[in-house]
């Protein structure tokens, strides 16, 4: 569904370039459900955009369902964000009209359609679990309410790709573990590719893979020891969840070989204020030590790393 090789963003601001993205390359599944986590300005936020056709790539490629994102015409991006890709927000100004019904924001972009919208908006909101409050405007909704029809009206335009940008950011715990289950739950049933950017903790126990940006580029991936419908039937028979354990995470390496090692654990090899590491190949293992440090050895008889 997703090809993103060597993704570079760069904004101008006066005679500032700043690089929000630097050489990303990432993979999406047709059907998959997956998370991007990173810290602010760390370019989830942009790469999410750049997916939903609101901006494009400096360089780079980038294919989204078969369409060369670059290569796009401004006529055919319009037609690609009104037929291919669904967005949820957080801020619920950017979802929701205020003045109508959740029934009729749902109806709206099934009318730009020129579709039959009453029949369809009303299937969205079963999906959604809103039928009984299809009436109801967006003060007599709550969070997690409006964040539903919010997924309703990104789903009026049958898309193949959903995305959303911390789409639990103003929920509190219960209503954002609602909104979590419906996206899986509609991941399930119809099949849809669903990309969410997250600071979420309760995301990564939800979705199989997470994937983390650091400094415009992935730095790893979290994937699932046993998937997340393993573990719920597991649950079903009583078999209690290691939740601390559900995950192993994966270090990434770019086309040219390229790590990036987190900062913490450079820190406790004696790392802080250089640029530089000793690298050496150990008995299968690469080994990763601050200039200063005494040369590993391997021990012939255990073949155990040894000082």
């Amino acid at each position: 569904m997703i090809q993103c090789e060597g993704l570079v963003k760069i904004y101008k601001a006066a005679d500032l370039e700043v690089f929000a993205l630097q050489g990303l390359d990432m993979n999406v599944e047709a059907g998959e459900l997956m998370a991007i986590i990173g810290n602010s300005g760390s370019g989830k936020s942009t790469l999410l955009n750049m997916l939903g056709g609101l901006d494009r790539p400096t360089a780079g490629s980038l294919t989204v369902n078969g369409k060369n994102m670059l290569k796009m015409s401004e006529r055919d991006l319009v037609s690609y964000k009104r037929e291919s890709v669904g967005f949820v927000w957080q801020n619920n100004a950017r979802n929701l009209i205020p003045y109508l019904t959740a029934l009729e924001n749902v109806e709206l972009p099934i009318l730009l359609q020129g579709r039959r919208k009453r029949m369809r908006a009303l299937e969205l909101l079963e999906a959604v679990g809103l039928t009984h409050r299809k009436n109801n405007k967006l003060h007599q909704l709550s969070g997690g309410e409006q964040q539903r029809v919010a997924i309703a009206i990104a789903l009026a335009n049958e898309p193949k790709l959903l995305l959303a940008d911390e789409p639990t950011g103003s929920l509190d715990s219960r209503m954002a573990d609602q909104v979590l289950d419906l996206f899986r739950e509609l991941n399930r049933t119809i099949g849809i590719t669903i990309v969410i950017v997250t600071h979420d903790p309760l995301l990564a126990k939800k979705v199989d893979r997470v994937v983390a940006i650091r400094d415009g580029k992935i730095s790893s991936e979290m994937l699932r020891r046993k998937s997340y419908a393993e573990e719920l039937e597991e649950l079903e028979r009583g078999i209690a969840a290691e939740e601390e354990d559900s995950h192993v995470e994966y270090a990434i390496l770019d086309k040219a070989g390229r790590l990036q090692v987190p900062a913490a654990y450079l820190e406790s090899i004696g790392v802080k204020d250089s640029n530089k590491v000793k690298l050496e190949l150990a008995d299968g293992k690469i080994l990763l030590t601050s200039p200063g440090a005494p040369k590993k050895s391997v021990d012939p008889d255990n073949s155990e790393e040894a000082s």
